[in-house]
C-alpha cells in the first residue's frame, strides 16, 4: 500500500505565505476531497505537492512511501507516481496528444515504441479515449489546442488513466462540465479507486461528490485547514456555506 502524506506544510508564493501548517494523509484506494472558497490555497497545495517551482516550502514535508520528496523536481515526483490534472489544462503546440502519452509511458514504464506502436497499449488507449467521449481525431491533434473546456478535462483524465499513477490530484475536475461530463469524471475516479489509486479531488461544490463517497474531506480557508470530516461534510457546506464552518 502506498501513502502520500503532507506534514505541517507552510508555503509562500512570491514572498507571500499562502499555506499555513497544512497536514493530510491519503492511502492507496482512498478518496480525499479538499474544499474551500476561492483563494483558500487549494491550488497552491496541489501545485506544491507536484513540485511547481514558483511555490516555496517554508516548513513541513511531503512524504511518498516513506521518502521525503519535498525537494524533488516535478518530473521526479511524476516518475514516483504522482499525477496532477490541472484546473486549466495548458495547450502544447507542436505536440500530438498521442505522442505525449506514448512518450510519458516510455519514460515511466518503457511500454511502447513510438514508431511501431504496441497493439495492447493502442487498444487500451482507444478504449479509454472512447469511454471518455473523445475520438481518434483528438489523439492526433496538438495537446489541448482547440479543445473545449470539457475536452481538456477529459484529455487530462485520459493521460492519467494511461499512466496509472499511485496518486492522482485533480484540481477542480468538475469546472466547466455539464451533468453528463461530471458523471463521466466520477465514473473514472471510481475506476482509479477500484484499482488502488489514491485520489485527491479539489472542488468548490458538492455536485461531483454526489456521485462519489470521499473517505475524508478537509476544508481550507485562508491557507489553513478549518474543518475535516466524512462524506456528509460537503452537504453541510452546500446547505450552510463556508462561513458556517
Amino acid at each position: 500500500m502506498s501513502v502520500l502524506r503532507v506534514e505541517n506544510l507552510s508555503v509562500a508564493v512570491n514572498g507571500k505565505v499562502i499555506l499555513k501548517n497544512v497536514s493530510l494523509n491519503v492511502k492507496s484506494g482512498e478518496l480525499l476531497a479538499i474544499m474551500g472558497p476561492n483563494g483558500s490555497g487549494k491550488t497552491t497545495l496541489a501545485y506544491t505537492i507536484m513540485g511547481h517551482l514558483e511555490y516555496t516550502v517554508i516548513s513541513g514535508r511531503i512524504i511518498l512511501d516513506n521518502e521525503n520528496i519535498t525537494n524533488l523536481p516535478a518530473h521526479e515526483r511524476s516518475l514516483r507516481g504522482i499525477f496532477l490534472a490541472f484546473q486549466n489544462p495548458v495547450e502544447v503546440h507542436g505536440l500530438r496528444l498521442s505522442t505525449l502519452i506514448f512518450a510519458a509511458l516510455n519514460k515511466r514504464k518503457g511500454e511502447i515504441n513510438l514508431m511501431k506502436g504496441d497493439p495492447i497499449v493502442l487498444s487500451r488507449l482507444m478504449r479509454i479515449t472512447t469511454e471518455l467521449g473523445l475520438t481518434a481525431n483528438h489523439l492526433q491533434r496538438e495537446v489541448n489546442v482547440g479543445f473545449s473546456g470539457g475536452e481538456k478535462k477529459r484529455s487530462e483524465l485520459l493521460q492519467a488513466m494511461m499512466l496509472e499513477p499511485k496518486f492522482v490530484i485533480m484540481d477542480e475536475p468538475d469546472s466547466g462540465l455539464d451533468v453528463d461530463g461530471i458523471k463521466i469524471v466520477a465514473s473514472k475516479i471510481k475506476e482509479f479507486l477500484d484499482r488502488g489509486t489514491g485520489v485527491i479531488v479539489i472542488t468548490h461544490y458538492a455536485r461531483l461528490l454526489r456521485f462519489l463517497e470521499p473517505d475524508n474531506v478537509i476544508v481550507l480557508k485562508n491557507g489553513s485547514i478549518i474543518a475535516s470530516g466524512d462524506s456528509y461534510l460537503p452537504y453541510i457546506i452546500e446547505e450552510k456555506g463556508y462561513n458556517a464552518i
